[in-house]
């Protein structure tokens, strides 16, 4: 490309654009390249808008000096499309980082600095970046911090490229002014900012709901949960970047005072050389959302949550079994699915009861914990796909299902390698483990995999087949959280019909 730049891979994609690794074979170093991404059957007007956004990002970013802003270093015209140049930040995003959980305080405050003087370095120059979110900042080697994309910004003077009545930015990051339709200023993109230190703490933006329409009106009418994790500084600047009036929102000054204090390293406290008490049960937290969960401690300017520290547990209802971690819900499903089972409270319940399906979606759309069963069909039917539908083995009932999986019969799925092991028997019943790695349909080579852990648990006197599935991210914290999730649904999980 241009003569000198040799795409080598693809490092992810975006609304408007395909990222490459690249070397640039005059200068022997490897650079980032931005493709212009444009679907064929766009008409030539929205095809050209977004080229010249294109452009426009270039130039955007190329008049921001700061060591936190990602520096261009060329645009190469190929065909009539615009292909940026860029440094290549290896690392990965903190969309990407928040994926496998979440940062302490002191380190959201330190990204949170490196963003802020990338915004005060952009606004001196004249560049709203209106589309601050955790998969627009960089973390590169050696601690630095990068804000990148800057393909919606604005720049003074200039017009600007958003077609009639449309709207382009991230919804849950976006300010209320923006969302309203009216001029964004420098205190839009604090509000982001705001947005991304909450979510960098409690996992996800505050305002995230179910679909576009719901996640602006939160933005446009909803109070924010308080953050409960950190000092209460840090939160109180949180509460404060997210106030609905833009001349209500703290000043720079302000903000960076606050993100320094929080950032700072605290004093080695002495060694306390008292023996621990013994604690019993598990002292693990589910990767539950945090700012429900009214049972703290304060502690100096800190907030520690009981559950991190001691185990508490909650009297089980139903009588059975061992009581259930603090914040957590029994459900009892018994004509749905013939089980109980416990779930992190916060988990939102969806039931299908034609699938003899119930499902619990985690409110960060990280995990989800689903539970379903496959009956036998009446005694004497005639119907020619009666075999395909009796409960066998638990070992044939999860071959079945690797096939559908394998082939793609199961929704939202796709390219799944599959792998059955051996498991112990279930209350009496046989049972085997399932472990399904696999894309969402519809993501691309670069989107991260997901996995699925499955229990298949079998019960034919009854004519029964339980499937109990934790869907969680393939790698990292994240997966080693899902994996502790599934262990525990799974001990808490009660079969009413044996």
């Amino acid at each position: 490309m241009g003569g000198r730049y040799l795409l080598r891979s693809r490092l992810g994609h975006g609304g408007m654009g395909t990222v490459w690794r690249a070397h640039d074979e005059v200068v022997d170093r490897e650079v980032a390249v931005k493709e212009p991404r444009v679907p064929d059957h766009l008409p030539d007007s929205m095809r050209q808008n977004i080229h010249l956004r294109m452009q426009r990002e270039a130039r955007a970013a190329a008049r921001v000096a700061h060591p936190s802003v990602v520096a261009v270093h060329d645009v190469v015209v190929e065909e009539g499309r615009p292909w940026i140049v860029m440094e290549l930040v290896k690392g990965q995003s903190l969309g990407a980082r928040l994926n496998e959980g979440t940062l302490d305080a002191r380190e959201a405050a330190r990204v949170g600095l490196a963003v802020l003087g990338a915004l005060e370095a952009a606004h001196e120059a004249g560049v709203l970046h209106r589309d601050v979110k955790p998969d627009n900042v960089l973390l590169g080697r050696h601690d630095r911090v990068v804000l990148t994309d800057f393909g919606i910004a604005q720049i003074e003077g200039e017009q600007g490229l958003t077609e009639t009545g449309g709207f382009i930015g991230s919804p849950e990051f976006v300010a209320p002014e923006r969302a309203l339709g009216q001029r964004p200023g420098p205190a839009s993109d604090l509000w982001s900012l705001g947005v991304v230190l909450y979510a960098a703490v409690e996992g996800m933006s505050p305002f995230r709901r179910s679909n576009t329409q719901a996640t602006m009106q939160a933005v446009l009418s909803a109070e924010p949960p308080r953050p409960t994790r950190g000092p209460a500084a840090y939160a109180d600047l949180v509460m404060g970047l997210l106030r609905k009036e833009p001349s209500a929102r703290p000043t720079t000054s302000r903000i960076r005072a606050v993100l320094e204090e929080v950032a700072r390293p605290a004093p080695v406290a002495p060694v306390n050389t008292a023996p621990t008490p013994a604690v019993t049960g598990s002292r693990w937290i589910p990767p539950v959302l945090h700012h429900k969960r009214k049972t703290q401690w304060s502690l100096g300017v800190g907030t520690v949550v009981v559950g991190a520290t001691v185990a508490l547990f909650a009297i089980n209802p139903f009588g059975y079994g061992p009581a259930t971690p603090l914040h957590w819900k029994v459900v009892d499903e018994p004509e749905v699915v013939k089980a109980s089972l416990a779930v992190p409270e916060d988990y939102v319940k969806e039931i299908k009861p034609d699938e003899h399906l119930v499902l619990f979606n985690d409110p960060g759309g990280v995990y989800k914990v689903s539970l379903f069963t496959h009956n036998d069909p009446p005694a004497g039917s005639s119907d020619a796909s009666d075999k395909d539908k009796q409960v066998e083995s638990a070992r044939t009932q999860a071959a079945k299902r690797k096939t559908r999986l394998e082939k793609g019969d199961i929704s939202g799925v796709a390219d799944a390698r599959v792998s059955i092991g051996s498991a112990p028997s279930f209350d009496g019943r046989e049972s085997v483990e399932m472990t399904t790695v696999y894309r969402k349909s519809g993501s691309g080579d670069d989107d991260p995999k997901a996995v699925r852990r499955t229990r298949v648990i079998v019960d034919k006197a009854k004519d029964t087949a339980w499937y109990l599935e934790v869907t969680m991210p393939e790698k990292g914290k994240a997966r080693a959280d899902g994996d502790k999730l599934y262990k525990e649904v799974l001990r808490y999980l009660k079969l009413k019909e044996k």
